[in-house]
């Protein structure tokens, strides 16, 4: 039976304003690379798979760096290019205070290393902030929000359309302070984030996916050492086909080990170079100032610095040289490689570092490793590749991808599979938790004598290298009140020293519940099945406590259960819109296999009052990890559902209980129905406050004033060059011979001087001129060229459409001379059709002719009244009238022709007069074709096939008016 046609057309226009709602969304997504030092962009947009964003230079790499001047902003090689004359408004590396309290010992590091800038700081969070003026100061996420949405509009002028989704890479050591920080500086920026994605994860999904017919049941272990401007990371990842629920089997990506190494890059290479270089300026006593009190001087020596190391990677030795160093003063000096290593030796041997430490907490050996692969700018450098060559025991070092641009790429390709304007081939990713996650919580525990003390409890979250996402659950069986508890990072101690300090905070956050004495004495009757905190730990290694719930349940009697008409209604439009399958819905929002949603087990002790958690494969109170949001709603009614099931259990069981092979007397076992309260829960966040919502809208509001005012600035600069063009542009004209020729010297003249007086104007007051005095400006001098301009350009059209009308003038009498040579008995043409031609031809050539003479009387100096719009009106309704007469002709049938010259045969049949045997015709001759029995008739004329292209617009040199459709239909 169908649904009644209310509930169809309700259905109908739900299903139109989905369909509509999701037209109007922008479909290109990118993704950002955001390393210390450059930054990579990549799109992927209909028509466009993967492609690498080019920047205003037609570069494929853009620096990070952002100079703030006055009353303008500049990016890229436009901030570097600002960096030497004022490194103080230049700012670079601010990613290394992210997520950094002012006291931390990597902010002090920055100081010393970047002493041109005022860091101060910010009294409020606690972070620090690089101070411009007492009106003006930035915090890194500013700093980044203003490179990200620098980074959009790039895309957006490559894609052509708004981009608005985003993948930002981010180291695999960013805590979750750290990785909260990027997310601000996204938000700030306008930007939604699909998923912040590790740059290993992404360099090796991006492996991955153009080798996916190599990977199969065999793991394979490839090892990625990634040595970039700031950092080193090693990474083991494992491949290996799975198989998944959706898409049957598939390629997986698991991160198995990681070691990485936070102060170890090129960039420190390239200090060790810019202090040497600076040391020999001083040697050679050209000065009596010290070079390195001088930030300007400082900044030139490092961008040398980085050209020295990048060439001596490929040669032994060459000349650094820097014009005007200091004082007019320039500088030179010979380097060799030998001495870069001499320099670098404590560096070089760190090297090996990450590579134990992926090791180990992968726990393999270099034995199980299939291949070693080497992605960074800085393991070009070629005492790099030697020592890591040593390290790694292979017999060489694969250089089989972008070193630069593998991370971009795939953050794009898991751009484009997270969302749902494209479809692309599934490639698992399990990613990695670097840091243990851990709950702690106190409570007071009975000892001996009925002595109470309070105990400490730790339960792990997550452990090191956890796969994620994930999401976990702990149950608290022990509390009848409301209680606290804290969520802090677990054991660190496989960090070393020097990253402790900088790691920050280990706590991350203290939880307050309440409610949860209330929620006990409302279900006092209830059996307790304790408290359960539910965690998620999302994409983009983030972690979050969805929920504080109180778990209840009794034992309830059985009822009928009807469905109504309502909730059928509601269960068909959520089963149409996802919501009726969390397994559908699940399908759509996971980017790959989620972990269960499992309760966290408790540690083996002897403890008996020890917080009790129930197993993992528990399926009362365990949940499935890939619920959406929608599917939370209807855990909150799991007993109800629960209950529904279990009646139809006992309704079967009843049923079965009738037969013979069934002990009637057996018990059924009660029914019981799970109840759940929401806890309130009260977050205090401990390793670092994020942006209140009030400072994050006055941040916005600054860089949207800041971006407003960048966009004026472009608008007024355009309007002064556009007005400063056309100054030069009309004054070369004026000597032109085809402008003299329709000009008098007093209207040249007038002109020049207007165009003299302008150009003055530019030079002496234009640089404070508005937008609008520029543009109002133009629009004068434009005005009072407007008809010199014209007269020039219609002589430039007159000889073409002249002759393009004499040639369809001459085809059309052509064609109307053979029209009427046809003879009356074939004749397609009415004779209203070819008086109508022979009229539109004959008052064309009068137009022409009269018009001509009237111009030929004109001086070419007057005003034409030959026009070449004219000119084209004459030449569309003649074409059109031909094309009619031409498309009638084509598409009629020809008249049958009489039989002649036969005679009778002995049979009756007619025959030619060469004998040939001819069927005579059934009916008298009607002026339609004769209707014969057998295939003898002649064939008729195939119609003309269109192609027709979606989307194409119709070519107008086809098309008829509505005057030729009724034509065509008489």
């Amino acid at each position: 039976m169908g649904l009644p046609t209310w509930i169809a057309k309700l259905l109908l226009s739900l299903f139109l304003v989905a369909f509509l709602s999701s037209q109007t969304e922008s479909v290109a997504v990118m993704s950002v690379d955001m390393g210390s030092e450059w930054m990579k962009i990549a799109i992927v947009k209909p028509g466009v798979p993967m492609e690498i964003v080019l920047n205003k230079e037609s570069r494929r790499k853009t620096p990070i760096a952002v100079a703030l001047k006055e009353n303008e902003r500049l990016f890229g090689d436009n901030a570097i290019g600002m960096a030497a004359k004022n490194p103080k408004v230049t700012f670079r590396y601010f990613q290394d205070l992210l997520g950094k309290r002012a006291e931390n010992p990597q902010v002090e590091a920055f100081k010393n290393r970047f002493p041109e800038y005022n860091i101060v700081k910010d009294e409020h969070r606690g972070t620090v902030l690089f101070k411009l003026s007492e009106e003006q100061s930035y915090s890194p996420e500013e700093l980044l929000a203003m490179m990200l949405n620098y980074s959009r509009s790039l895309a957006e002028d490559f894609a052509e359309q708004p981009v608005k989704d985003i993948v930002i890479t981010v180291p695999a050591f960013f805590n979750q302070a750290e990785r909260r920080a990027v997310l601000q500086a996204a938000q700030l920026a306008g930007l939604k984030v699909l998923q912040l994605i590790n740059d290993n994860t992404a360099v090796a999904l991006n492996y991955g996916v153009f080798r996916r017919k190599d990977i199969n049941s065999t793991a394979q272990n490839i090892m990625f050492y990634d040595m970039g401007s700031r950092s080193t990371t090693c990474t083991i990842v494992t491949y290996q086909t799975t198989k998944t629920k959706d898409s049957g089997i598939q390629p997986q990506l698991q991160i198995q080990g990681v070691g990485f190494d936070r102060t170890l890059g090129g960039l420190e290479i390239d200090m060790r170079i810019r202090d040497h270089l600076a040391k020999l300026f001083n040697g050679q006593k050209k000065s009596k100032k010290d070079v390195r009190e001088n930030p300007r001087a400082m900044a030139k020596l490092l961008k040398e610095a980085n050209r020295v190391k990048t060439i001596l990677s490929a040669n032994n030795d060459l000349m650094a040289q820097i014009e005007g160093l200091m004082d007019d003063i320039d500088f030179k000096a010979k380097v060799n490689r030998q001495e870069l290593e001499e320099l670098c030796a404590d560096l070089f041997a760190r090297v090996s570092a990450p590579v134990q430490k992926a090791l180990h907490s992968a726990e393999m050996t270099m034995d199980q490793i299939d291949q070693v692969i080497i992605v960074g700018g800085a393991t070009r450098v070629p005492k790099v590749q030697e020592l890591l060559l040593k390290a790694v025991a292979k017999e060489e070092l694969s250089k089989n991808i972008n070193a630069d641009e593998a991370a971009a790429m795939g953050a794009v390709y898991q751009a484009a599979a997270l969302s749902k304007a494209f479809k692309v081939k599934p490639f698992v990713v399990r990613d990695a938790a670097f840091f243990p996650i851990q709950v702690e919580f106190t409570r007071e525990v009975e000892e001996e004598n009925n002595v109470k003390s309070l105990k400490h409890n730790k339960r792990v979250l997550f452990q090191r290298l956890a796969p994620y996402p994930q999401r976990k659950v702990i149950t608290f069986n022990r509390y009848t009140d409301d209680f606290d508890f804290n969520i802090n990072y677990g054991d660190l101690s496989f960090l070393e020293p020097e990253d402790l300090t900088i790691f920050g905070s280990q706590n991350l956050t203290t939880v307050k519940l309440s409610g949860v004495g209330e929620s006990f004495q409302k279900k006092s009757d209830y059996e307790s099945k304790g408290i359960k905190a539910h965690f998620n730990m999302d994409e983009s290694g983030i972690l979050s406590l969805d929920r504080v719930e109180a778990v209840f349940e009794t034992v309830v009697e059985e009822k009928p259960e009807q469905e109504s008409t309502l909730t059928k209604l509601g269960n068909t439009i959520s089963s149409l819109f996802g919501g009726g399958s969390s397994t559908a819905e699940s399908k759509d929002n996971a980017t790959e296999s989620v972990q269960e949603e499992e309760e966290v087990p408790t540690e083996a002790t002897k403890e008996d009052d020890q917080e009790s958690a129930e197993p993992a494969n528990d399926q009362k109170d365990s949940d499935s990890g890939t619920k959406t949001e929608g599917k939370k709603e209807e855990e909150k009614k799991e007993g109800e559902t629960k209950d529904t099931k279990e009646k139809d259990e006992t309704a079967k069981e009843g049923d079965a209980a009738k037969t013979p092979e069934e002990d009637p007397k057996k018990p059924v076992a009660p029914k019981k129905q799970k109840l759940v309260d929401e806890i309130g829960a009260v977050q205090t966040i401990n390793d670092l406050p994020d942006l209140p919502e009030e400072q994050l809208k006055k941040s916005a509001m600054k860089l949207q004033e800041l971006t407003e005012r960048d966009l004026a600035k472009h608008e007024r600069e355009k309007a002064a060059n556009s007005l400063e063009a056309f100054i030069f542009e009309t004054q070369d004209k004026l000597e032109q011979k085809e402008f003299r020729k329709v000009s008098t010297e007093e209207q040249r003249e007038e002109i020049s001087n207007k165009l003299n007086q302008a150009s003055t104007w530019l030079e002496d007051e234009g640089y404070t001129a508005t937008t609008k005095e520029l543009k109002d400006k133009l629009s004068e001098l434009k005005k009072l060229c407007k008809a010199l301009f014209f007269k020039v350009e219609e002589r430039r059209k007159w000889p073409d459409r002249l002759s393009a009308l004499d040639s369809l003038l001459n085809h059309s009498s052509i064609f109307l001379k053979s029209a009427r040579m046809i003879p009356e008995d074939d004749q397609i043409f009415t004779d209203v059709e070819l008086s109508t031609l022979e009229k539109l031809i004959n008052d064309t050539w009068t137009w022409k002719n009269e018009t001509l003479a009237e111009q030929a009387k004109l001086s070419s100096t007057e005003k034409p009244v030959l026009l070449s719009k004219d000119i084209e009106q004459k030449l569309g309704a003649l074409d059109r009238e031909v094309q009619y007469l031409l498309n009638k002709a084509k598409f009629s049938k020809p008249k049958p022709k009489p039989k002649s010259n036969t005679t009778k045969s002995e049979n009756g049949a007619n025959k030619t007069e060469s004998g040939e045997k001819v069927i005579p015709p059934l009916q008298e001759s009607t002026g339609e074709p004769p209707s014969d029995p057998e295939p003898a008739q002649e064939p008729p004329v195939p119609e003309e096939k269109v192609l027709e292209i979606a989307g194409s617009e119709p070519d107008s040199s086809t098309q008829k008016s509505p005057e030729e459709k009724t034509k065509t239909e008489l």
